[in-house]
């Protein structure tokens, strides 16, 4: 069967850095103490320097944005703060499709969040703003969580492979920082202290430049099951990031990584595009599966520039291997999500 290409992607950040603002909130939530000195301890080991947010933040103590979306003691039911995703998130799109360049002849598209939903949504605002065919085949793809960038990939390579002259449009687009919860606990605090928005868009199709897609790969984690999830609450969505999943990947993934890499070593894999769902789980990936010397940087340098943004971030991760220009060099990538689960992507740079 003929191969498939992942082309170009292009990214995409809000103008606005928080991080610094949202920690400061966060940590005035904890009363004075040993917890709240463990928030800080664990927050200075997070690798995460900036996280950019549609909210503008307030640099004056217990505000965290200029607007008053979050207002201490009456924070935004979920329909405001859907409101404010419809309003927000075409824009970062289309600034995402800046960033990819010019594009023609698309005949699918593919969109993907987690942290927003409205009908008629994403895709009928970019196939509007591109002037897409309409009969050009839309698809979304909801709720997959860290994951869905491959997920998605998985589906544009089998629009592909179905008809060679397929050029599909992929857009992950999340805006994490709308679910700020006004919680004291730590756990609970130090996974909001991890996520910020963006905004990737990519193009794929026969055309022999980028990375080709060489095979996919899932794997379930039954035994972890509630220690990844995420629901529609009163409040915004509610996010269970347990402190167990780097333990879990870590005894999780060697038994299953001959499957995931075909049969090879992990030193026959050069370039590991891992989602950095966080300092810790780049750890846990990098001591259980023992990737070459330095194969995280790149996952490491974006969880450090932007945090972890959901699913767009392993865009980035791959964005940066593909600017690299390096070819015939096989690689592997992975993303984490509800379940747990585990999507991994082989592919081979061109």
């Amino acid at each position: 069967m003929a191969p498939v290409f992942l082309n170009r992607i292009g990214t995409a950040n809000p103008g606005h850095e928080v991080h610094g603002t949202f920690r400061a909130f966060a940590e005035a939530l904890i009363p004075e103490g040993r917890e709240r000195r463990l928030f800080s301890r664990m927050a200075d080991r997070a690798g995460i320097a900036r996280r950019w947010s549609v909210l503008r933040p307030d640099g004056r103590p217990g505000l965290v944005d200029a607007e008053g979306f979050y207002v201490p003691g009456a924070f935004p039911r979920t329909g405001t703060r859907m409101a404010r995703w419809e309003a927000e998130a075409p824009a970062l799109a289309f600034a995402a499709l800046e960033s990819l360049g010019p594009v023609s002849g698309i005949t699918h598209l593919i969109t993907a969040s987690c942290t927003g939903f409205a009908a008629p949504g994403l895709d009928h605002a970019i196939s509007d703003r591109l002037g897409l065919d309409e009969t050009v085949a839309r698809t979304n793809i909801g709720f997959m969580g860290c994951q869905a960038a491959i997920v998605a990939l998985r589906a544009a390579r089998d629009a592909v492979r179905a008809d060679p002259a397929a050029r599909v449009l992929v857009v992950n687009l999340e805006l994490c920082t709308l679910h700020l919860q006004e919680r004291p606990e730590v756990e609970q605090l130090l996974c909001f202290l991890l996520f910020g928005d963006g905004c990737s868009a990519a193009l794929v199709s026969a055309d022999p430049e980028g990375l080709r897609l060489d095979g996919f790969r899932c794997a379930l984690l039954p035994e972890a099951r509630e220690q990844i999830a995420w629901r529609v609450g009163d409040s915004g969505f509610d996010m269970v990031l347990s402190g167990e999943v780097p333990k879990s990947l870590a005894r999780a993934l060697p038994p299953r990584l001959p499957a995931l890499l075909e049969g090879k070593e992990a030193a026959a894999y050069d370039l590991w595009a891992v989602h950095p769902g966080g300092r810790s789980v780049l750890d846990a990936v990098e001591e259980s599966c023992r990737p070459p010397g330095g194969a995280l940087a790149a996952s490491r340098a974006v969880l450090e520039g932007h945090g972890n943004m959901s699913s767009p971030t392993v865009m980035f991760v791959l964005r940066d291997m593909i600017a690299a220009g390096e070819a015939g060099r096989r690689g592997i990538a992975m993303a984490f999500g509800p379940g747990l689960s585990a999507e991994t992507m082989r592919f081979a740079t061109v």
